[in-house]
């Protein structure tokens, strides 16, 4: 029983001490970057020894994504919940929009990684991953509003939109990272236009349909 008692306080204690330099991390990645953090500015920012940092994940870049899988998780527990609800996919849209406002120091850390797998193509999968899972929370959504909107006789199938969006928020993001917005408000009104006429037919056909 001390023997359990004793392995149970040294696993919170490592949880603990992992929470605290992920924690630490993910605060650096935002601020100063990958490329400056050294493992004891990140043993002084989350106020652990230095030695513990390669102890616990072997390496920095291990640590890093780690960060971002962990972020991800966050915020796609949050999409999920947005996207399942039975609003119109046009208010989806919009709050995603909003979101994308709201999450610039995830995004930050997303191409921080990035730029980090350009050069340690060993953590390639683990962001294909990541971005699998942005891809895989929309998913029901956006195949219910190529339906409803009859968007697939454009030809581009489910997947085809899922792939446009993600390179259209990746686009917007990285131009945004690097100061540029020139032409982001009129593309986005556009779009948000174009959808607006999407639900006004989708909602025109529905009631005919529920009047015969």
């Amino acid at each position: 029983m001390k023997k359990r008692r004793i392995t149970a306080s040294n696993e919170a204690a490592r949880a603990a001490t992992e929470t605290r330099f992920l924690d630490a991390a993910e605060r650096l990645l935002v601020e100063i970057g990958y490329a400056s953090i050294t493992s004891r500015r990140l043993a002084e920012e989350a106020g652990v020894n230095l030695g513990l940092v390669h102890y616990y994940f072997g390496s920095m870049e291990e640590l890093f994504v780690q960060v971002l899988e962990r972020f991800t998780e966050r915020l796609t527990v949050r999409q999920l919940a947005m996207y399942d609800s039975p609003r119109p996919y046009i208010e989806k849209w919009r709050e995603a929009m909003r979101y994308m406002d709201d999450d610039r120091p995830y995004q930050k850390i997303w191409w921080e990684l990035q730029a980090m797998a350009w050069n340690r193509p060993e953590y390639r999968p683990r962001l294909a991953t990541v971005l699998d899972a942005w891809r895989e929370a929309m998913r029901g959504a956006v195949g219910n509003a190529v339906a409803r909107y009859r968007v697939d006789e454009t030809g581009l199938s489910t997947d085809d939109w899922i792939t446009l969006i993600v390179a259209f928020n990746e686009g917007i993001i990285l131009e945004r990272l690097s100061g540029i917005e020139r032409g982001h408000d009129d593309l986005l009104a556009a779009i948000d236009s174009w959808l607006e006429q999407r639900e006004a037919e989708a909602r025109q056909r529905e009631d005919s349909d529920a009047a015969m």
